[in-house]
């Protein structure tokens, strides 16, 4: 059963077959016709999506279920808009919207977290995990489910200045920069001490901290102000047995050892990490998860699938705590004969 290979996995106990997730692909209408025979549109009712997303994971194996709760609404109070562009299918996530509430650097490194957003109630906080991890394992009982924290750091400093004012307020002031990282990681601390009192065994981290081409800021910025931010947040996870699962995009290559130290005991990433890496320092100590390139599903020919799971087989296979993965997400413009052969290959490569 998928919750065996994947429980396994996570503990480090090699299954007998490759555990696999995949991202986003629950929401390509066109896969789950052809697997399920649940027809779905862009606008169908969300039900039926749910109901057809949850017959693809079960028809494909999922072993494992990638889940946060704490994202972008919890800063609503104050935060940035850079819009959406077309990604699902029928273009229905689209927003053409931009604001910032910030004019100017000076502004942004004087916004205070605790002021604008406020304290959290422990208890309320704690309640909420146990329930959002409590209907994850109604929906998929037969998968590894987990609650978890979308803007932990990063990510969090992305969602309440954007891109544009993010960098313009580091590049103003440096140290001022450094000093409202430490007070937006004093504020996200109240979701981890939450986290660490609710009755999860797993929990994942998503933290956006760099992009394609690697950190976006000096490395040093990182280890002086988000690293040491890890350790106070993963602090109460550790102390209290969770298992740590950490999610970045772009390629965090340069700091696999940085975050490995803060505690974490898994890695989920995208083509750009270099999960060879990962495979040879952490192999055999921690989870990885990965990290097949989608940009070859869009346009490559069946051979050129099979040699990209052969890759990641190749890199992973012999690793207890190895997942199979598209690792930047199989999006609704897929074709879908791709999306049918990669599925085939990864289960005719997936026995150990």
């Amino acid at each position: 059963m998928s919750y065996e290979d994947g429980w396994a996995a996570i503990n480090l106990e090699m299954p007998p077959r490759v555990p696999r997730t995949e991202y986003s692909v629950t929401e390509h209408w066109g896969v789950i016709e052809a697997v399920t025979g649940v027809e779905i549109e862009p606008t169908s009712p969300p039900a039926l999506k749910r109901r057809g997303a949850l017959a693809l994971m079960d028809a494909w194996n999922f072993d494992f279920r990638w889940s946060t709760l704490v994202g972008n609404g919890e800063l609503d109070a104050c935060r940035t808009d850079m819009g959406h562009a077309e990604y699902a299918a029928g273009g229905v996530d689209r927003r053409d919207t931009i604001f910032c509430p910030f004019e100017t650097p000076e502004e942004a490194l004087a916004f205070d977290p605790w002021e604008v957003y406020g304290p959290r109630d422990l208890a309320e906080l704690t309640a909420r995990f146990e329930a959002h991890y409590r209907h994850q394992c109604e929906e998929t009982p037969d998968m590894v489910n987990m609650t978890g924290v979308y803007i932990t750091v990063v990510s969090g400093l992305i969602a309440i200045f954007g891109w544009e004012m993010l960098l313009l307020a580091a590049g103003t002031d440096p140290e001022g920069f450094g000093a409202l990282t430490d007070r937006y990681a004093s504020w996200i601390q109240q979701y981890y001490d939450a986290l660490g009192a609710a009755d999860v065994p797993v929990v994942m981290v998503h933290d956006d901290i760099v992009w394609s081409a690697g950190p976006f800021i000096s490395p040093a910025w990182y280890r002086a102000h988000v690293f040491p931010a890890y350790r106070r947040l993963f602090a109460p996870l550790l102390d209290s047995g969770k298992r740590i699962m950490y999610t970045s995009d772009g390629d965090y290559t340069t700091f696999i050892d940085d975050i490995v130290d803060c505690g974490v005991h898994g890695f989920v990433m995208e083509p750009f990490t270099d999960m060879g890496m990962i495979a040879e320092a952490y192999g055999d100590t921690h989870v990885f998860i990965g990290n097949a390139d989608t940009r070859i599903l869009l346009s490559g020919s069946r051979e050129a699938i099979r040699a990209e799971v052969e890759r990641c087989m190749a890199i992973g296979k012999d690793c207890p705590g190895f997942f199979m993965a598209v690792g930047n997400h199989i999006p609704a413009n897929t074709p879908v004969e791709n999306v049918l052969a990669y599925n085939e290959i990864y289960e005719s490569l997936s026995r150990r």
